[in-house]
């Protein structure tokens, strides 16, 4: 089991590495079904009722989380639904802002487990993506309404009362940030990287915080907007996940002091200079990290590797393939061209063939 302040623990253990494919969602056509069948509305008896009500409690199960998580994932059968696409949307962002880089966000097998025993910035980044992820999809999950304990945000706190109708549905941050900081458990006292896993978490909540906006509608005759229906909306997560690389890429290594009053420890500037690093304070916002990245380029406990990974010429080969240099293959590729709409309804297009030349790093 896991300690009950790291989120990434149980989002890297099955999410970022292919949870979905451990609880994929059936299609139709698993159950049989055409599409043509009329829709009729089926009786239930009370042990299919019993049946349904808990078939989230397996996934949660699968999730392997610690005893409190679980408790939390199966007391409203909307959490397990939303942790997976938490997992989701997470894993896929990370792979998305990092497919230039040497470390692409692989994570399969021995990769995962040994990148999150140590605290590299990477790391950093995994949780702080991680607890965004869960933030952001839990705050969507309320306003759509596949919650039980939650629905649209109810607390506005706008300007101009009288002339501002709050209506909508705005995404439930406030609900989301109190179910995830339940979910993370208590603030370590003592021990280095639980602290800093747990600052990087609270980092990536923080960014969904600032990024929460106030949508308005007009309402009146003539568009004469005498009333404004208004709602909050969450940033779409491709911006978290950008916000979060610039975080990433002035990330800060820190170390450990004792406040000698309460006996805590906080985190601190390493207490020796490095050449390189600022000896700058952490801000509350800053992603921050303990042990020094390794190169990524060669086959280690920590990724694949580089050989044989495709890059971008004059882009970023020199940089992925590590100074080794990097292959170039010709083949011949047929794509759609010169698209037009026809009316009504379709577009037509044409087939191009073209010869390209594609790249990858030498061994």
């Amino acid at each position: 089991m896991l300690d009950g302040h790291v989120l990434l623990g149980w989002l890297s253990s099955c999410a970022l590495l292919g949870l979905l494919a451990c609880t994929p969602r059936p299609s139709a056509a698993y159950f049989g079904l055409t599409g043509n069948e009329p829709l009729t509305i089926l009786p239930l008896t009370s042990e299919m009722e019993e049946a349904a009500s808990k078939a989230h409690y397996k996934v949660c199960d699968r999730l392997k989380l610690e005893k409190k998580q679980r408790r939390m994932c199966r007391r409203d059968p909307g959490v397990a639904e939303t942790l997976m696409e938490a997992i989701s949307m997470s894993a896929l962002e990370c792979q998305y802002q990092f497919r230039f880089e040497r470390w692409n966000c692989t994570l399969e097998g021995r990769y995962r487990a040994s990148l999150l025993k140590r605290g590299f910035k990477e790391t950093a980044f995994l949780y702080a993506i991680s607890s965004a992820g869960l933030t952001h999809a839990m705050a969507k999950a309320c306003s759509a309404g596949r919650m039980e304990r939650c629905t649209c945000d109810e607390a506005p706190d706008l300007e101009n009362r009288e002339a501002w109708q709050w209506g909508g549905c705005g995404d439930n941050l406030k609900y989301s940030n109190k179910f995830v900081k339940e979910f993370l458990g208590r603030k370590p006292n003592k021990d280095l990287r639980a602290r800093v896993d747990f600052h990087n978490n609270l980092v990536g909540m923080k960014v969904i915080k600032a990024g929460v906006e106030t949508t308005c509608k007009c309402h009146g005759v003539s568009g004469s907007c005498t009333v404004r229906t208004c709602w909050r909306q969450l940033s779409p997560f491709h911006e978290i996940g950008k916000q979060l690389k610039q975080k990433y890429e002035t990330s800060l290594k820190v170390g450990s002091t004792t406040n000698e009053a309460t006996g805590e420890g906080d985190i601190s500037p390493p207490k020796k200079s490095i050449p390189g690093h600022s000896d700058q304070i952490p801000r509350t916002t800053d992603l921050v990290y303990i042990d020094d990245s390794p190169s990524f380029c060669l086959m280690s406990r920590y990724s694949p590797g580089t050989s044989g990974r495709k890059c971008y010429k004059d882009k970023n080969c020199d940089s992925i393939c590590c100074g080794r240099g990097h292959n170039t293959q010709s083949r011949v590729v047929t794509r759609p061209c010169q698209c037009q709409v026809r009316w009504c309804c379709y577009v037509e297009c044409k087939q191009c063939t073209q010869r390209e030349e594609v790249y990858t790093c030498k061994d």
